[in-house]
């Protein structure tokens, strides 16, 4: 707390404008959500981890629900962008992509556990307002799966399963970073060099899963 109270500090002793301290409050909302999801964080809570007051924070974002939203935008729109453009012409651009994906995810700690979170606690304010990025989010990666997966011997009805799995393998290390804090003390896991070795096991996985394979199941039940 201490800490971002003194980088809101800074930036108002600085005469920088809204923007930073925008996306200061964006980064702490997003702390506090991914760990008491939007329903157990107050406005008051937040304006006091910012030292501000809350009238301040509201001349920001109107309400609760609005600075939630924020969030989410600042957090997944870029990566619904990524999935879209991450098969371009008819050819699917994995390293590139996941190397974005890992950054992005990398400089917003949080964002993957607060998804966790709302998807986990059905009856929360933030699982239907996550549900709008979700399902774009989910037929776009049946997309370029069903474009990318053909030669690799997936079946139609298998793609579901496959971008499923694909989304638990990229956001499970970000998740599970507690996890791996104290399984691994002496490991910093998003250390530059340690966010390089993911992508490289997921670049690996992701051409295991999607490079050429043998007959389907449907040619071997010939």
């Amino acid at each position: 707390m201490a800490k971002m109270v003194r980088k809101v500090e800074r930036a108002k002793a600085a005469g920088e404008d809204t923007l930073p301290t925008r996306e200061l409050i964006l980064d702490a909302a997003e702390r506090l959500f991914a760990t008491h999801g939007i329903d157990g964080v107050a406005v008051r809570d937040l304006a006091r981890e910012l030292g501000l007051t809350a009238p301040s924070l509201y001349n920001h974002f109107p309400s609760k629900q609005a600075l939630y939203d924020a969030v989410l935008e600042r957090g997944l729109r870029p990566i619904l962008d990524l999935i879209r453009e991450s098969w371009r012409g008819g050819e699917l651009r994995p390293a590139e992509t996941l190397d974005k994906l890992l950054q992005h995810l990398a400089q917003h700690p949080h964002l993957a556990q607060l998804l966790q979170r709302a998807l986990l606690d059905e009856n929360s304010g933030g699982a239907a307002r996550l549900a709008k990025w979700l399902s774009p989010m989910y037929q776009e990666g049946v997309r370029v799966l069903g474009a990318a997966a053909e030669t690799a011997g997936w079946e139609r009805e298998e793609l579901p399963h496959l971008a499923m799995a694909l989304f638990g393998m990229v956001f499970s290390y970000f998740t599970n970073l507690n996890a791996v804090r104290a399984l691994a003390p002496r490991r910093q896991p998003l250390a530059p060099q340690q966010i390089e070795l993911q992508r490289r096991v997921l670049e690996k996985a992701v051409y295991r899963l999607l490079g050429p394979q043998g007959p389907t199941v449907r040619e071997r039940k010939r």
